[in-house]
């Protein structure tokens, strides 16, 4: 049996509290969901497929699901594990951490902690599969740590990433555009350091909700607010001795900027209703795209805090300024995408390259990588040449890159005495009307046909004919 690439094995012995659990993570989270009821089942299943995240019980009394989470680890070191824990076996989550358990929940769940675990834990596993960061050297071809780049202006951020990384206590401020790979950066910083035995925990401070990222950093103790039926610990205790990453940090509000301020003077923090203080040693990586000189000025972000993550401010560079690096991330990303494939995608041709290098990249490396996966999708077994391109990106004029084509401006054909391939163009046009339909839908046939005015069989028929992969 064959499993989605992103995979999560639920292991409990609970029948209907496992069932539960897997309603409410295929409803709301992106991934496959598979159940056992022993950690020998679950063994099994791991020899056989793809696992991206176990979710396992202890299984008392020889805690079963510790020993799962050795065993896992040994057969696929990318597997990323959430263990449950009783509240009150905490030197038994310690255990887990220190076997290298990405997170402890408490047990009996809470679905909507779950989600978020599991969100995070397979968002951890992406990033595992694609940069193979995990206690391991690198290949040349994979990088620096997973960083693909050989341009002056990347040799020098991985000049400053070893100098930086050797010290493991100073704050750090990753500074970019969107895209450009900020996360990956906060992860060779842990990985080259004196830390890196240690869990590297990552915190979006723009996507988790004002109302929950208090408790998801600092935990809380049981009583603190309603629905706080048993403690939990929060993401700065995972952390303790290794890497704790704020991205979006300039998205956090004002009173978590004081608690914060507080953990890297003081070294210690509260949880949620607590009033015991709670030592921590962590390095604090933040990142943002955010002009913070301007916050601080406009009084949106606190100067003393500023100060203290800008101990050593990191430039990355956009995509735009190393522009040499496309054809190495165009490779890594095309190996990613033609995994498991049997029809792969051969990549682009000169032609196209040269226009990927005249592009503007307002989305940086993340932009190009949806390129390439779309590409992969659309044109699996093929060469894409510029004319496959999306229109944005095949503009032979770099001016033109900031701004979008109007929707009924049409490319000039000129026909002298020499004449075209009438059948070639025609079929070239008829390709990228049904592709833009295609991106317009989100692969939506049914849809896209529509939008064509075509009958649904025809499109099908048409998407056969021509070899187009539509990834529905």
């Amino acid at each position: 049996m064959f499993y989605s690439l992103r995979s999560v094995l639920i292991v409990n012995k609970n029948l209907k509290e496992r069932s539960e659990l897997a309603v409410a993570i295929r409803k709301t989270v992106d991934c496959t969901v598979i159940e056992a009821d022993t950690p020998q089942a679950a063994l099994e299943l791991i020899q056989e497929d793809e696992i991206s995240v176990i979710l396992t019980d202890l299984f008392p009394p020889d805690n079963g699901g510790l020993e799962l989470l050795k065993k896992a680890s040994q057969l696929n070191a990318q597997i990323v594990t959430i263990v449950g824990v009783p509240v009150e076996q905490r030197d038994l989550a310690l255990e887990a951490l220190k076997l290298g358990a990405f997170f402890c929940l408490n047990t009996p769940y809470n679905h909507e902690e779950t989600i978020i675990a599991t969100s995070r834990a397979l968002q951890h596993h992406d990033l595992l599969t694609k940069g193979e960061i995990r206690g391991r050297k690198f290949r040349k071809s994979d990088g620096f740590h997973g960083i693909i780049g050989q341009s002056s202006s990347m040799r020098q951020l991985f000049s400053f990433i070893e100098k930086l990384a050797s010290e493991g206590n100073s704050s750090v401020l990753v500074l970019g555009d969107s895209g450009t790979g900020k996360e990956l950066v906060a992860r060779a910083i842990h990985a080259h350091g004196p830390r890196s035995r240690k869990n590297f925990v990552p915190v979006n401070c723009a996507a988790i909700p004002e109302d929950l990222l208090e408790s998801e950093l600092f935990g809380y103790v049981k009583g603190a607010f309603t629905g706080a039926n048993q403690a939990k610990m929060g993401r700065l205790q995972y952390a303790d001795g290794g890497t704790l990453f704020l991205d979006e940090i300039g998205d956090m509000k004002a009173s978590l900027q004081a608690k914060l301020l507080r953990v890297l003077q003081e070294k210690e923090f509260e949880p949620v209703g607590g009033v015991k203080p709670i030592s921590v040693d962590v390095r604090v990586v933040a990142a943002t795209h955010r002009d913070l000189d301007k916050a601080v000025a406009e009084g949106r972000f606190r100067e003393d805090l500023y100060y203290r993550l800008n101990v050593i401010p990191l430039q990355i560079p956009p995509l735009r300024k190393r522009k040499d690096d496309i054809p190495l991330l165009i490779d890594r990303f095309v190996g990613i995408y033609n995994r498991q494939k049997k029809n792969p995608f051969k990549g682009f041709d000169s032609d196209a390259l040269q226009a990927l290098k005249q592009y503007a990249w307002p989305g940086n490396v993340r932009e190009l990588e949806n390129l390439v996966q779309r590409m992969s999708i659309f044109f699996a077994g093929q060469t894409a040449s510029r004319d496959d391109l999306p229109e944005k990106y095949q503009s032979r004029d770099e001016a033109l890159q900031t701004q979008e084509m109007a929707p009924d401006q049409e490319a000039a054909l000129n026909l002298d005495e020499g004449g075209v391939d009438f059948n070639m163009l025609v079929n070239r046009f008829e390709n990228q009307l049904i592709l833009q339909a295609l991106n317009l839908t989100g692969g939506n046939k049914r849809e896209a046909a529509k939008l064509l005015n075509l009958k649904r069989t025809t499109l099908i028929e048409k998407l056969k004919r021509k070899n187009i992969h539509s990834g529905e």
